[in-house]
């Protein structure tokens, strides 16, 4: 399991865990399968997939897997039933059906159709290093990322956090592009947004361009402001690194993925061990890294 985009959060406090009592609260909010006039159904389930553990401890750091369930019942599906019944009941009463009636029909036949929908099963990975004081999830939309946030800090009774990056990164990369001064550990890929700040906010979109080129300076020197940009990182992975410092797109290196290639194929949990110890260890240096270059202190 590799991350595959990154949202990067501070803690604010000292986070201590308990190992034995963290697997009694995960237990509490354990993943459960969708009862049948049930939506969705959320919770925890075992990082490496199996075993009976709801989380994962490696080097310090806690992976934590939580498991979402959703009934797929499509509105056309509710509404071509509805339509049938309405016409069938004018049909029989020569009366029209009221909109409460309607309403109290459509709610009978989501109650009817539910048991028998199909379900969708969908996983958010994210974890706690709390020597360092990051929560690190895989997502690429804040909704994602609260919503993990959210039942991490309802199933712990508190998770003192705020976003690494409490403002824009915006200034700080353009001037990088701009005075073509970028840390001598990134390399610029061929792939940027820019941005109008001001009311306009046109936007201008490059692939398989030089970012050093002059039409790209042009941009800059019309006010144009740098919101994304494709970048390699010490050579361990690739990466679109946006404004807000969320992270899309990640692709680790393969010299990096084949470390643990050693390992049998059949013995699963291991390999997952072993890539999430050496996935942690180098997205924490990422994010120390990203402190480091924006000045991100606390606040």
């Amino acid at each position: 399991m590799w991350f595959k985009n990154l949202k990067l959060y501070r803690l604010t406090e000292q986070l201590k865990i308990d190992e034995e009592a963290l697997q009694d609260l995960l237990t509490e909010n354990a993943f459960r399968p969708c009862g049948s006039q049930e939506l969705a159904s959320m919770g925890w389930t075992n990082p490496l997939g199996q075993g009976e553990s709801l989380f994962h401890a490696a080097n310090g750091n806690y992976w934590f897997t939580l498991k979402k369930q959703e009934r797929i019942l499509p509105a056309a599906v509710i509404n071509a039933e509805l339509d049938e019944k309405v016409a069938q009941i004018e049909s029989d009463t020569g009366n029209p059906v009221g909109k409460k009636a309607k309403q109290d029909l459509k709610q009978e036949i989501t109650h009817k159709l539910l048991p028998q929908a199909f379900t969708k099963n969908s996983v958010i990975h994210g974890f706690v290093a709390p020597k360092h004081n990051f929560v690190l999830i895989d997502a690429a939309a804040d909704g994602k990322s609260e919503t993990f946030l959210a039942m991490l800090r309802k199933t712990l009774g508190s998770l003192p956090v705020v976003p690494l990056a409490r403002t824009t990164i915006a200034q700080e990369l353009t001037d990088w592009l701009a005075s073509d001064s970028w840390p001598r550990d990134i390399e610029l890929l061929e792939e940027a947004e820019f941005k109008d700040p001001t009311e306009s906010g046109s936007i201008v979109r490059v692939k398989n361009q030089d970012l050093f080129a002059d039409e790209i300076r042009a941009h800059i020197e019309a006010g144009k402001q740098l919101h994304k940009v494709a970048l390699s990182w010490k050579e361990t992975l690739t990466a679109i690194l946006q404004e807000d410092l969320t992270v899309k797109r990640i692709k680790f290196s393969d010299v990096m993925r084949e470390e643990n290639d050693d390992i049998p194929k059949d013995e699963m949990a291991a390999r997952a061990d072993a890539d999430f110890a050496l996935m942690a260890g180098e997205l924490i240096k990422l994010a120390e890294w990203l402190v480091k270059e924006f000045d991100l202190k606390e606040e």
